[in-house]
C-alpha cells in the first residue's frame, strides 16, 4: 500500500495539520485503521492532561544514599535493602561495564 500525504483538521483547534506518508506508515505499522484527529500539539496536550498514559514526567520517589566507592551523598530510585553496595551514577558507570 503506497500512502500520500494528506492535510487533516484538528478536531480541538481546527488548526490544518499534515498527516505525513512516515507518520501513516506508523500508525499502520501500530494497527491503529483510523486517521488521527488532533493535531500533534494537541495531542501532545492531551496525553499531559492524562498524564501520558505512562508514568514519564511523574516524580519518582528518591531515597537519600552514600556511594560505596567514593563517600559521596546521592539519591537513588529505589530503596536500598542494605545487602549489596549502592554507588552513585560516576563510580556506577566506571564499574558497570558498558552495554
Amino acid at each position: 500500500m503506497s500512502f500520500q500525504e494528506k492535510s487533516l483538521q484538528c478536531s480541538d483547534c481546527s488548526t490544518t495539520f499534515t498527516f505525513s506518508v512516515e507518520d501513516q506508515e506508523f500508525y499502520q505499522s501500530k494497527g491503529f485503521t483510523n486517521e488521527p484527529k488532533r493535531c500533534p500539539e494537541c495531542r501532545q496536550a492531551r496525553k499531559a492532561e492524562r498524564g501520558g498514559g505512562s508514568s514519564y514526567g511523574a516524580p519518582r520517589q528518591m531515597f537519600p544514599v552514600t556511594c560505596a566507592e567514593c563517600g559521596k551523598s546521592t539519591e537513588v530510585p529505589f530503596q536500598p535493602r542494605g545487602d549489596k553496595p549502592v554507588y552513585c551514577s560516576d563510580c556506577f558507570r566506571k564499574i558497570q561495564p558498558s552495554r
